[in-house]
């Protein structure tokens, strides 16, 4: 790293980027639904306010190594979320398996081909 660039304050932006991750992380954490879906608008809003892409290419812009790791903490984030999605949808399949399909008869919601033959046939 270039020490010039360790004495430069961050750049507002990146602070307001980092402050959204923050909250976002925070919101993951506590399982709240609500302030995840708020902090993931705010980080979608501070996105949508980045600098110009000259600025990230400026000598002396902290810009371009801030955006680097607030894009690497975004994606730990993500493969957090995916994570715990899995653990979920694992948790409800034990508690809820489903059923496997029926060998013989008629599926939910499927009409059967033969009308009351059918059902004949198979309380036979």
């Amino acid at each position: 790293m270039n020490p010039a660039l360790a004495h430069t304050p961050p750049h507002p932006w990146l602070l307001a980027l980092q402050a959204g991750l923050d909250d976002l992380e925070s919101a993951l954490l506590q399982g709240d639904a609500e302030a995840v879906r708020l902090a993931s608008a705010c980080v979608q809003a501070t996105l949508q306010q980045a600098p110009r892409t000259s600025e990230f290419t400026q000598a002396g812009s902290t810009l371009h190594a801030g955006m680097q790791r607030a894009a690497q903490r975004f994606g730990q984030l993500r493969h957090a979320v995916l994570r715990a999605s899995a653990q979920s949808q694992r948790a409800v399949h034990s508690l809820l398996p489903q059923q496997a399909p029926a060998t013989y008869g008629r599926q939910p919601g499927q009409v059967s081909a033969t009308g009351g033959a059918g059902r004949a046939y198979l309380s036979a």
